[in-house]
């Protein structure tokens, strides 16, 4: 299992960004979160096989319909997987 911090910006607050990460997430299997930043972008963990993140960074590039994903940055996290995919 593998553990990946993403930073999504763009309008990426305010259009159902985290919950429907939350359930792609779900979907695929991974666990983490997807929580709305000060600086306007959304900070999401995402821990599973690397397949399935493969497939989660994808649709972080496009997001859900009312989102305009302008920048996903990516850095291998260092962490305990947690046990669910929580927005926050």
């Amino acid at each position: 299992m593998e553990c990946r911090l993403y930073s999504v910006t763009g309008l990426v607050q305010g259009v159902w960004f985290r919950e429907s990460t939350r359930r792609e997430a779900a979907a695929l299997g991974i666990t983490g979160y997807a929580k709305n930043m000060a600086d306007g972008s959304v900070e999401v963990l995402a821990c599973g096989d690397s397949a399935a993140l493969k497939r989660l960074a994808d649709w972080l590039e496009v997001g859900p319909p009312a989102a305009r994903v302008a920048r996903v940055e990516c850095s291998v996290a260092e962490c305990r997987p947690p046990p669910s995919f929580t927005t926050g």
